[in-house]
């Protein structure tokens, strides 16, 4: 199927691995013209050598300067913008809220929230002059639910929905369509950790505790990261052009996080 997105211009947060890559990958295979940044300097350059149709660019999302130099160089190599996905975010804590360091806090909040405002604010103006302008935000399914022993994710999670949504609302009238992805338990390092860290917690095997998440979804499986880019690439075509403004879970049908 032709997507029609050849010489889209797409930029994307924390793309240099995981998820984020999974999603580059999918744009480039389409045609599409791919910049992306991400904290992790060795994955942006070893992404020279095995995607070099996608460039990188080292940013901390978190800090607005670097933001602003990313994307002044991002806008200008591409000479505009049709897609941001707001990918970057952090795990974050896990423990009890009045155990939870504050400083534990305020990062997780400022990469996986305020970091999408900081890259938004600077992308709009670009987006107002495409033909074709989305934004993407991954979310979570902790966008959902509660999360016990993930308080700071969790919000940060609930708050990438409200920011997509109000952004629907907000920029409709040019024409820029804004949707969430919420994906489910996605295989990979990231996930391994967490499980990790919640059988620490919780003193029981990672085995036990695995079992207990896949035990919450219907399909009873790890989410392939290629199942989230398929989506984002769809809502970002021309095909997707009537959706906005939605929270879109790619999740197995999990009904709840423990």
């Amino acid at each position: 199927m032709d997507l029609g997105i050849t010489g889209l211009r797409v930029v994307i947060t924390a793309g240099a691995g995981g998820i984020g890559l999974e999603i580059a990958r999918a744009f480039a295979k389409e045609g599409a013209r791919v910049i992306v940044c991400d904290v992790d300097a060795p994955a942006l350059e070893a992404l020279r050598t095995h995607d070099p149709d996608i460039s990188g660019h080292v940013c901390d999302v978190s800090d607005r300067a670097a933001v602003q130099r990313f994307m002044d160089d991002a806008l200008g190599r591409l000479g505009g913008l049709d897609v941001l996905v707001n990918n970057a975010g952090i795990a974050g804590p896990t423990g009890r809220v009045d155990q939870i360091d504050p400083a534990d806090w305020d990062r997780t909040l400022a990469v996986d929230i305020t970091g999408h405002y900081n890259v938004t604010r600077l992308a709009v103006p670009a987006l107002k002059a495409s033909g074709n302008p989305s934004i993407i935000g991954l979310s979570s399914a902790a966008g959902r639910f509660g999360f016990p022993l993930r308080t700071p994710y969790a919000a940060s999670k609930w708050a990438v929905v409200g920011f997509i949504k109000s952004l629907a609302m907000e920029l409709g009238e040019f024409g820029i369509r804004a949707n969430a992805i919420l994906p489910g338990a996605v295989d990979g390092p990231r996930i391994r950790s967490v499980f990790q860290n919640k059988a620490r917690e919780r003193n029981l095997p990672v085995e036990e505790i695995e079992a207990q998440v896949l035990a919450t979804a219907s399909l009873k499986r790890l989410i392939p990261p290629q199942h989230l880019a398929n989506v984002a690439v769809f809502l970002a075509s021309p095909l997707g052009s009537s959706i906005s403004g939605q929270a879109i879970a790619v999740d197995g049908d999990t009904q709840m996080l423990v």
